[in-house]
């Protein structure tokens, strides 16, 4: 029957399982795996992530430079530099706010389901199931646009250095999505490798998406030719965060909050650490620092590159509406000489190539995840299984790069249309990030039982300051840049149809079937309620084509049994 070990109530955890019940195991495991079966989850991946690895990929999927580069159109193009000054600035202290309550989760439930079994767990009684299947499905749509957005920036940054070299090469829009498509597929095959080879990976990726990010912080106010342009090295302070550009119909208030599409999409990678907990070392510990070091480090260090581009930009208009299709690259030659430009586009595709990948990670461990309590339905049968050679989610990194292939066709929409792959990423992450942080904060009482890292005291008007930004934005970040008879099916943001289509459908889905058969987390380890020695209770295997005797979430929040039996 197995080594009868800890109860749930021993460690600090936030569990499925109840606190009377222990987990049952062959041989002896570590304290984090300790920790995962508490929280009701054989361990089934090698922890050869570390705090820096976890970082590492954290703030490559963060990619600094490349986000910056590829949402500029964006963060630039609706408020003009205060957006990127000051507007950053504000955005950054409540997305902190967000990043330290998704931490707490994190160190009490370090599990690659991470936000999903958090929301399941701290839901109120009969609520677990639908709020799991929310926030799940909303996270999984970022984790799956994360590849295929930074591709498409990518791809167009390459495109636009073509274009440098050759004046007479314009860019089309089948030449980008093809160059995007190739490089998911580079991408899953490194993506497909042994853990530890992945973690070396993107151990090099990150730093030299550091690297990078201080080269270019340092080259553009030191080579840019302004003065031989007849300008002043850099624009006054007071025009800098003083003059708005008029990007937009609405007023300037509305478009500086418009403007934080790019603060969002870019610290939106942040959570990659929770999802890599289940391969971290000292997981409820190094994975909650690891979220805050990345979304502390990033965010100030973007802030330092916003400043840079709007002390030197020299014609904004110019920059967003320039042949290369690629603001970032037409400001450069605005403000430096040609080789230079191109040094740092270089720099730029590579760390962009490196995030690209980063995201291709994170989201085949959420897929894994999900399929593992069987969302995906029939699918999860073959997208939970982890490849006995390289002990990684290889099915689930295919599957992803399928669905990021189809939706890269928004490409062919134009700008705008493919400017949905950025607003979708940001709006998904962030409705995912809050449910589980508003349950802690306004629903669910004492039944939190924090972790080693946690806010104390500080823990709720954290929460509530994190939850009352977003609800702000989410809205926001619909909006369409024109009103009126001005707009038309070019200017219209698509957000509201890309997210809100996909997750309308999963609502429909959950009315008409998932309700009947998902309970949310699946437990897959042995366990019994203590005093019941007789009566081990089994989990589902992951790998076999049918679920066993089992526990799975009850609508209450609980455990129901299905054939093993009952509680005691």
């Amino acid at each position: 029957m197995g080594e009868r070990k800890k109860s749930v109530a021993q460690e600090q955890v936030t569990s499925v399982l109840a606190h009377g019940e222990v987990p049952i195991y062959e041989r002896q495991y570590t304290a984090d795996e300790e920790v995962l079966a508490a929280l009701g989850y054989k361990p089934e991946f090698k922890r050869d992530f570390s705090l820096w690895t976890s970082f590492c990929v954290s703030f490559a999927v963060t990619g600094l430079l490349p986000s910056f580069a590829s949402t500029l159109y964006y963060g630039m193009g609706y408020a003009g530099t205060p957006g990127m000054t000051w507007g950053w600035l504000i955005a950054m202290i409540f997305i902190q706010c967000v990043a330290m309550s998704m931490a707490e989760l994190c160190s009490a439930m370090p599990t690659s389901g991470g936000l999903y079994y958090a929301a399941a767990v701290l839901a109120p009684p009969g609520w677990g199931p639908l709020a799991a299947w929310i926030t799940g499905w909303s996270n999984w749509l970022v984790q799956i646009t994360g590849a295929p957005s930074v591709n498409y920036g990518m791809a167009s940054m390459v495109l636009a250095a073509a274009s440098i070299t050759n004046p007479s090469f314009v860019p089309q829009n089948y030449q980008v999505f093809l160059l995007t498509t190739f490089i998911m597929i580079i991408q899953s095959f490194i993506s497909s490798m042994p853990t530890k080879w992945i973690a070396n990976f993107n151990s090099i990726g990150s730093t030299l998406n550091i690297i990078a990010l201080f080269i270019v912080i340092i080259t553009i106010p030191a080579a840019t030719n302004r003065a031989d342009q007849g300008m002043p090295k850099f624009k006054p302070a007071t025009e800098v965060w003083g003059n708005f550009y008029d990007g937009t119909s609405f007023p300037n208030g509305i478009a500086l909050l418009m403007s934080f599409v790019a603060v969002f999409w870019t610290m939106s990678g942040y959570d990659a650490p929770f999802h890599l907990s289940e391969e971290c070392s000292n997981a409820n510990i190094a994975s909650p620092r690891a979220i805050v070091l990345t979304s502390g480090v990033g965010g100030l260090f973007g802030w330092f590159l916003q400043l840079v581009v709007a002390y030197t930009v020299v014609d904004i208009d110019a920059a967003l509406g320039s042949e290369l299709g690629q603001p970032f690259a037409a400001y450069l030659l605005q403000i430096l000489p040609q080789k230079v430009t191109l040094a740092i586009l270089a720099l730029t595709i590579m760390c962009a190539f490196s995030m690209g990948q980063g995201c291709m990670v994170a989201a085949s461990r959420v897929t894994f995840a999900y399929s593992r309590d069987d969302c995906f339905g029939p699918l999860s049968k073959v997208t939970k299984r982890v490849n006995r050679h390289t002990r990684t989610p290889v099915n689930a990194v295919w599957f992803n790069t399928i669905i990021g292939g189809a939706m890269t066709v928004l490409i062919f929409g134009g700008e705008l249309a493919a400017g949905a792959l950025f607003s979708i990423g940001a709006v998904a992450a962030f409705v995912a990030f809050t449910i589980p942080i508003f349950i802690r904060v306004f629903l669910v009482g004492d039944r939190f039982r924090p972790g080693p890292w946690n806010l104390g005291r500080a823990s709720l008007p954290i929460g509530a300051l994190a939850c009352a930004f977003v609800l702000l934005m989410v809205p926001i970040l619909m909006l369409p840049s024109v009103t009126g008879s001005d707009l038309d099916a070019a200017g219209m943001n698509w957000t509201c149809l890309v997210y809100g289509g996909p997750m309308t459908f999963v609502l429909i889905w959950w009315v008409v079937s998932a309700r009947k058969w998902f309970k949310g987390p699946k437990v897959n380890i042995e366990h019994q309620m203590l005093g019941r020695l007789d009566a081990p209770i089994e989990g589902f295997p992951h790998d076999s084509e049918e679920s066993s005797t089992g526990s799975t979430m009850r609508d209450d929040g609980g455990l129901e049994m299905d054939k093993a039996g009952e509680f005691a």
